[in-house]
């Protein structure tokens, strides 16, 4: 078996995989990217992402963002909780910024970095599956099967992107979890009101209702009970959206039109360490988020973008490329933005769901505060948008 090395192998070609690829082109280091999967299919992955202020500036970097062609500005997200009357409304001059963020399809994105990294010709190989990874003190090794043939490649270093099935293989590397016991339902909505540019979060008992702007309509994240999940997912057209009016109010007027509808399970799960020996942890594979607030993939991209800056950093200061001090530097630089924006998402969707009256008012209450301290509003949108640094 011919044995290939390069400096950076990364597992998983999601979006996260591939900013870190795109990030070291141009830098001397070579790399490898492993995707189990080929390019998805347009209906496969229908999620809307809200991209940050300040995941749109990386992807600028990686010339990735010309390439989007769908996309559309957040430039107000108008935040309330079902039974009290506070609400919060926050702007992009809030902010500073031209727009707080972005709503693009997955597959949209997805498409558009793989056509990135095919002009910058880097390293990829679709369908290979990892079947077993392991270290020493020296290098990383990767086993992985292409269709049928087993292939071997080590490096220096090896960075895990996937959904972290294969840290199972590493000793060191233990997860937090907790289930929400919530299910997040997912379509494109048509409302009677058209408000392009307005993201609505809606608190309620139940968890969380989003409404994201796309182009004059809007994708929908709908937290509801495992209980109900099917039966929701199930309904026809106009028993939907009924029910949707009724759990999220008036505010939009009517929805007219729903698209396909899908679900996926809500927890949390974050490792303890996003190091070991010759191994970095990034996106999914060191932290899975609830989607309250659109922190999730944001927070993966700056792992990408913090990981690139530290490859490069060690290369150019010529040290060693995956040792123990240049993984250190790199864990304790996200470990303050990784904490503090899993704490926020966490504590959001613990305090909110909950149908205690007392409660639902005081919540309310701060929300209405909040409204009417522009300082504060500032500190909590730009650390929405650029996380722990602000």
């Amino acid at each position: 078996m011919i044995i290939d090395h390069y400096d950076i192998v990364i597992v998983g070609g999601g979006p996260v995989g591939m900013a870190l690829a795109l990030g070291l082109h141009d830098s001397g280091i070579s790399s490898l990217l492993l995707e189990a999967r080929g390019l998805p299919e347009k209906d496969e992955d229908p999620r809307p992402l809200a991209l940050s202020h300040g995941s749109y500036l990386i992807l600028q970097r990686l010339k990735v963002w010309d390439k989007l062609i769908h996309n559309t500005p957040i430039r107000t997200i108008h935040i309330s909780n079902r039974g009290s009357f506070g609400r919060t409304i926050l702007e992009s001059q809030d902010a500073g910024v031209p727009a707080l963020g972005y709503v693009v399809n997955y597959h949209d994105l997805f498409s558009a970095m793989h056509a990135q990294l095919t002009t910058a010709q880097s390293k990829y190989i679709a369908g290979a599956l990892v079947t077993r990874i392991d270290t020493t003190e020296s290098s990383g090794n990767v086993f992985f099967d292409h269709y049928g043939q087993s292939k071997q490649v080590t490096a220096k270093l090896l960075v895990l992107a996937d959904g972290g099935q294969l840290t199972k293989q590493i000793p060191d590397i233990n997860y937090q979890s907790y289930d929400y016991q919530q299910w997040a339902v997912v379509a494109n909505i048509r409302a009677e009101n058209k408000q392009t540019g307005i993201a609505y979060e809606r608190f309620t008992p139940d968890g969380p209702v989003a409404l994201l702007p796309n182009d004059s309509d809007f994708s929908l994240v709908w937290t509801v009970a495992p209980e109900i999940v099917k039966r929701i997912t199930e309904l026809n057209d106009r028993s939907f959206l009924f029910q949707l009016h009724q759990h999220f109010g008036d505010r939009l007027g009517k929805f007219i039109g729903a698209g396909k509808r899908s679900a996926f399970p809500l927890s949390l799960k974050y490792a303890a360490s996003s190091v070991s020996q010759r191994i970095a942890l990034i996106g999914n594979a060191a932290q899975t988020l609830h989607p309250v607030a659109g922190q999730g993939f944001n927070l993966g991209l700056r792992d990408a973008y913090e990981l690139t800056h530290e490859i490069i950093h060690t290369k150019n200061v010529s040290q060693e490329l995956g040792a123990p001090t240049m993984l250190s530097r790199f864990h304790q630089k996200r470990q303050k933005d990784s904490n503090a924006v899993r704490i926020f998402t966490d504590t959001l969707v613990k305090l909110f769901s909950n149908d205690n009256k007392i409660l639902n008012q005081a919540y309310g209450f701060g929300l209405s505060t909040l409204d009417c301290l522009p300082p504060l509003k500032r500190f909590v949108a730009r650390r929405m948008i650029f996380g722990a640094k602000g």
